[in-house]
């Protein structure tokens, strides 16, 4: 993405404000013309001054006091429209970073788990600060201070050939030669800062990382490795930074220098010019303070153009991931379904990740109210993958799925997931409190709602000792708390959403064996009347199940219920045998299943 279109778009992102704006480049216009008058009239004042010694006629103040008068006004006008633009500046900046800030923040969560898998949280965060940094300095510097700059040197700057086309023409081709050596500078230095920000990007995803699993480092003594490591990297940051500075670093002296010789090639021209009565001593007056006054404007530019340089590559990929698509979203006429009856069924549904990655292949099934189905198989075989395109992680790319003989598809996205809930592997409860992990299921619910679904997810005993009980906060990633411990929450926050139909993915992996027995028989009751679908790895846990489906390589290769399933003597047999063939007792059970079939 060029400078010119971060830029332009960086100012399309004023939106509702656009009136603000305008009336702030206007507000700089204004600033610009009173700053050029100034030095108009001082020349004038100078020369009425000269004339009158001349004529042996030194004017007094009353016979200045027009002159002196408009001087004044445009300086106190300078100033008190200075402070005014300054401050409608900042408040227009600061509430266009919050509201771009916000707008990232939901467009992020809108975007896919297949996104989210790929890239790095930290990357995103640093996108969003850094972003909406970079767009607040740009905002304020220009409506604050730059657009003056711009004006006077696109517009203000030609208009002092009027005063002096001589003067004017010598002025001109010194700014022409300094602006020529400024895109020189950026074009040298646009690749270079670039990489400057891949680097910072990585720097910040490393200590993300390392920041996150504190607990593997210390265990594994990698803290004096992963010290070094983030060395390397700040090394690697320092010497992709340098050769920029070392440009930019040319264009500052480079600034320093156009003040002085410019003012030199004004004061010696003028001279020269008015020894030959092309040029009054008022004009030469003028034009050393336009000189002075346009050069300070340059190093404004210069700064700008520097900052905006610097800013870029951040304002770009803040802008990336703005520009992402969420592959799911509401259709055109998607309609809110309202509270289900849970009848789903999967018509020979087909997707992959990739070209030659097939997820799921020709998946089809019939799952009536309130049945229990559990999805086994080994890793990878797309058990997931297959409860992921039931709330819409992702679409199908043929075949449909349909929720009481409606296409998903055709609900919108919020009524769909309203009407499933969603116990995951990893519990990911958030650095709040208990209270309010539980409400994300029900932002509205009643205490004795929360007490019912602790007490169904046998979590209440715990939470009851918590030292300040429903109001406890709990750490980041819910590291305060021990594994069974999360997962009993995310299963309560899940049961107090109260759908009518429940996703379980391996939602008791990580309770002990009493407290999954305890849980087994509170998810017989709470999962009463809903669809219910478990994915399982440890078999004993779906003995209740309605039905089983068994998933190789994205098919369905066997179902039926458990004691019909071990008497075929097939793939779950196989499972079967696998995961108890280490105790004992197993063995003779299944024996007593294949009897009782």
């Amino acid at each position: 993405m060029s400078l010119a279109r971060i830029y332009l778009r960086s100012f399309r992102l004023v939106g509702p404000e656009t009136g603000l704006a305008i009336f702030l480049v206007l507000g700089n216009l204004a600033l610009a013309s009173a700053q050029f008058a100034e030095p108009v009239l001082f020349g004038r004042i100078v020369d009425r001054m000269s004339a009158g010694e001349a004529a042996h006629h030194n004017p007094g103040l009353l016979e200045l006091a027009p002159l002196i008068a408009a001087w004044i006004g445009f300086a106190l006008f300078s100033i008190l429209g200075s402070v005014f633009v300054g401050l409608h500046a900042d408040r227009l900046a600061h509430r266009r970073r919050l509201a771009s800030m916000a707008a990232y923040f939901e467009h992020v969560l809108h975007l896919p788990m297949s996104f989210h898998g790929s890239v790095h949280s930290g990357r995103l965060l640093k996108g969003m600060l850094d972003g909406t940094a970079g767009l607040f300095w740009l905002w304020l510097s220009f409506f604050r201070e730059k657009c003056v700059a711009f004006i006077a040197l696109l517009v203000l700057l030609p208009l002092s050939l009027i005063v002096n086309w001589r003067l004017g023409l010598l002025l001109i081709l010194l700014v022409a030669v300094f602006g020529a050596l400024i895109i020189f500078v950026i074009r040298r230095t646009h690749v270079l800062q670039s990489n400057v920000e891949r680097y910072n990007t990585n720097l910040t995803e490393r200590a993300s990382d390392v920041l996150g699993n504190v607990a593997v480092i210390q265990s594994f003594t990698r803290i004096e490795s992963e010290a070094r490591a983030f060395g390397q990297l700040i090394d690697a940051v320092l010497t992709a930074q340098l050769p920029v500075l070392s440009w930019w670093a040319v264009a500052v002296v480079a600034a320093r220098a156009a003040a002085t010789l410019t003012l030199l090639a004004i004061f010696l021209l003028g001279i020269w010019l008015h020894a030959q009565n092309l040029a009054t001593i008022g004009q030469i007056v003028t034009f050393m303070a336009f000189s002075t006054m346009l050069i300070a404007k340059l190093s404004d530019v210069v700064g700008f153009i520097n900052g905006i340089f610097m800013q870029a590559p951040k304002i770009e990929e803040f802008f990336d991931v703005l520009d992402m698509k969420p592959r799911v979203a509401d259709l055109p006429g998607a309609h809110d379904p309202g509270r289900l009856k849970g009848r789903v069924t999967f018509d020979h549904v087909c997707f992959a990740y990739g070209r030659d990655q097939m997820a799921v292949n020709d998946v089809d099934f019939d799952v009536l109210p309130g049945q229990t189905v559990a999805l086994v198989g080994a890793t990878g075989s797309g058990k997931t993958t297959t409860l992921g395109l039931l709330h819409r992680v992702f679409d199908p790319q043929s075949g449909s799925i349909k929720i009481d003989g409606t296409d998903i598809r055709d609900m919108t996205l919020a009524g769909l997931r309203r009407n499933i809930g969603v116990v995951f592997q990893e519990p990911m409860l958030f650095a709040r409190s208990i209270e309010e992990n539980l409400k994300i299921g029900k932002p509205d619910a009643h205490p004795a709602e929360i007490g019912q679904a602790l007490e169904r997810a046998q979590a209440k005993a715990f939470v009851a000792l918590q030292s300040e009980g429903l109001a406890t906060m709990i750490s980041e990633r819910g590291r305060s708390l021990s594994g069974g411990e999360r997962q009993r929450l995310a299963i309560a926050r899940a049961l107090l959403k109260d759908p009518p139909i429940m996703i379980l993915d391996e939602a008791s992996s990580a309770l002990d064996a009493e407290t999954e027995r305890q849980l087994q028989l509170a998810l017989q009751t709470a999962t009463r009347g809903r669809t219910t679908f478990i994915i399982a790895h440890r078999l004993a846990t779906i003995r209740n199940a309605d039905k089983i489906f068994v998933f190789e390589h994205g098919r369905i290769v066997e179902q039926g219920t458990f004691g019909e399933l071990v008497a075929k003597g097939g793939k779950f047999t196989k499972l079967a045998a696998a995961q108890f063939v280490h105790a004992s007792p197993e063995p003779e059970e299944m024996k007593r299943e294949r009897a009782a079939v």
